[in-house]
């Protein structure tokens, strides 16, 4: 039997030593006769690296883990440059709310994304069903039909906006008023920046701006092309971005785009009904279509109000200092 197995010697909980043997770590008695009994090392120990210091993960003998580079913010001219090279950044940049402080509500952002999905796909479905969409070229139809209404709408929201603007600053009290008019600049340049796009198409193509075409010659015909082309995505994409958030209204407070977008879709049902809209769908459905939308968006738009005021303390007389 080996004397570090089965209980032997030298194991945990092992027997005696042998007859003449001293435990270990006892001095031998006068007059033993053999040497000390050395203490026996572990022979399963893993050396210990030496640390850095009392308490650093890291051994002394390698290098410390690189750091992650700091944030570099781009410098304006590299935002500029990003912005004539991709129209879609550029309408980013410009009619999406961006002021320091802004609340915001994943929840309202998600709500404001489906509230325009859906009212496109209750568009489709009615010009589906009752406009008989069978060849591109009714395709082509309904879509510039679906363009034009997004840009009347557009039109409204610019007619609209400085009038419920004034209103909310006008009512406001103390400083708020100046606060708000500064606040309102960046909201004035996206209305001027969509008017702006829109009107390089007739430029480029409509007649009464051939002699123009012709005397700037082919260079000049060049980049009227080019700038119309950047303009159809930067226009395409903001006025979508415009409808969504309002025309980055809440820049100025963030209880202004739920007020505004209810005051806008009543104005367009009005107008739906003033020029007859939709003649081709029944008049029960046509009805329930032209309510529907600001019916739906009256609610939500309440919603919004009321979670801005449970979630973030924001109400409609504290924006205006009463």
């Amino acid at each position: 039997m080996s004397g570090y197995h089965d209980g032997g010697f030298g194991a945990p909980g092992g027997g005696p030593p042998p007859a003449g043997r001293p435990p270990q770590g006892t001095p031998p008695p006068q007059g033993y006769p053999y040497p000390p009994y050395p203490p026996q090392a572990n022979p399963y120990a893993q050396p210990v690296p030496p640390q850095a210091g009392p308490h650093s993960p890291y051994p002394a003998h390698l290098p410390p883990p690189p750091a992650a580079p700091p944030h570099v913010e781009p410098s304006r001219g590299r935002k500029i440059l990003r912005g004539i090279l991709n129209p879609f950044h550029a309408a980013q940049r410009t009619f999406r709310p961006s002021r320091a402080g802004i609340v915001h509500d994943p929840r309202v952002r998600v709500l404001q994304l489906w509230r325009t999905v859906l009212g496109l796909v209750a568009w489709v479905g009615l010009t589906l069903t009752y406009k008989g969409v069978v060849s591109a070229a009714d395709v082509k139809a309904a879509a510039d039909d679906r363009f034009g209404q997004s840009w009347s709408s557009v039109l409204v929201l610019v007619c609209t906006f400085p009038v419920v603007v004034g209103a909310f600053v006008a009512a406001a009290r103390g400083p708020l008023r100046g606060l708000y008019l500064r606040r309102a600049l960046r909201p004035l340049g996206s209305v001027l920046a969509v008017m702006a796009s829109m009107a390089t198409f007739p430029l480029a193509m409509a007649p009464e701006s051939a002699g123009l075409r012709e005397a700037v010659g082919l260079p000049g015909k060049i980049v009227i092309g080019v700038l119309c082309f950047w303009s159809l995505g930067f226009a395409l994409y903001g006025i979508g971005l415009s409808l969504v958030h309002v025309f980055r209204t809440a820049d100025i407070h963030e209880v202004l785009p739920p007020l505004l977008a209810g005051v806008l879709v009543w104005e367009m049902a009005l107008l739906d009904v003033v020029t007859g809209a939709y003649p081709q769908v029944p008049a029960a459905v046509r009805t329930v279509f032209i309510l529907g939308a600001p019916v739906t968006v009256t609610a939500l738009s309440w919603w919004e109000l009321r979670r801005l005021g449970r979630r973030h303390g924001l109400t409609v007389r504290g924006a205006l200092g009463r």
